[in-house]
């Protein structure tokens, strides 16, 4: 069993490693390539003078296909990584913040593969995978006894829905995570005119798609998160602060369907409230570090 945990440990090693090229290869890809331009000028007095000019334009698409193939490769070990764990503990690795984080991780580049080859967009991996190369880091930096193998506390020990709540909960944050990336992306198409990024309306869009999962996929998590609330503490709901934010966090993603199927909002609106959505997920998640409350154990 201790030769699985850091078989585990090294894959997620190589996967780290594959990542963080793959997000070196996408930022190259979507800020493009500059080429210097000399032009030479005569003058009436026979002198001549030279200048020199930086064009921008798009990036070798060979280097994007290198983030992609980067990208399945760190999706690939990093799955490695949690069914190796998930052996030893008998469950998907959830319990803690080395294991939430270890299939977050996954969850995050599996949900960002398949939003690249359903749009056929590369450029949203320049945001998306350094994400997961800073998660990656934040998981380096925990305490190495997190990396054991330990049993459940009595209050985790509901196989069923520790897998149910939390996997959904990672896949919602994944989902939001994109469309985080295509509202910053939206952001900078309509306001630079890059000709090489995709345009606004397909940006729009997959910020849209994305809510659209992660939404009811959050609505999930709070409904299974109660009643197991209920069957661990003996009530629905305590107001912890994890649960309080993870509430305010699908009530911001609420407010986004609603303006744009109600009022019509699109573009720079919607963008800016992608963008203070992925905040509150960002809250949510580690606010449990500031706030502490029923959701602390095991450094969730």
């Amino acid at each position: 069993m201790d030769l699985l945990v850091k078989l585990s440990f090294y894959c997620f090693t190589a996967a780290t490693i594959a990542l963080a090229a793959s997000a070196g290869c996408y930022v190259a890809f979507a800020v493009g390539s500059v080429r210097l331009r000399r032009t030479v000028l005569a003058t009436s007095a026979g002198t001549t003078y030279s200048s020199s000019t930086a064009e921008f334009g798009p990036g070798a698409i060979g280097i994007g296909r290198y983030g992609t193939l980067l990208a399945w490769f760190g999706l690939v070990c990093q799955g490695l990584s949690i069914a190796f764990r998930s052996v030893v503990a008998g469950r998907l690795p959830l319990s803690n913040m080395f294991e939430y984080s270890l299939t977050f991780i996954f969850a995050l580049v599996l949900i960002y593969v398949s939003f690249e080859r359903f749009y056929g967009v590369r450029q949203l991996g320049a945001i998306v995978l350094p994400i997961t190369v800073g998660m990656a880091g934040y998981i380096w930096s925990l305490p190495s006894w997190m990396r054991e193998v330990d049993d459940l506390i009595p209050a985790l020990q509901y196989n069923l829905m520790l897998t149910a709540h939390v996997a959904s909960a990672v896949l919602a944050y994944a989902c939001f995570a994109v469309a985080f990336a295509a509202a910053v992306l939206y952001l900078i198409a309509s306001k630079r005119r890059v000709s090489w990024l995709p345009s606004t309306a397909m940006l729009d869009d997959i910020g849209y798609r994305a809510v659209t999962v992660g939404f009811p996929l959050m609505a999930m998590v709070l409904i299974l998160g109660s009643v197991w609330a209920y069957r661990a503490w003996g009530t629905y709901w305590q107001w912890d602060p994890k649960e309080t934010s993870a509430l305010f966090m699908w009530l911001v993603y609420g407010v986004y369907l609603h303006t744009r199927g109600l009022r019509g909002w699109r573009g720079t609106r919607s963008a800016w409230i992608l963008i203070f959505g992925f905040g509150a997920t960002v809250f949510t998640y580690y606010g449990n570090y500031f706030f502490g409350g029923l959701h602390a154990y095991g450094g969730i």
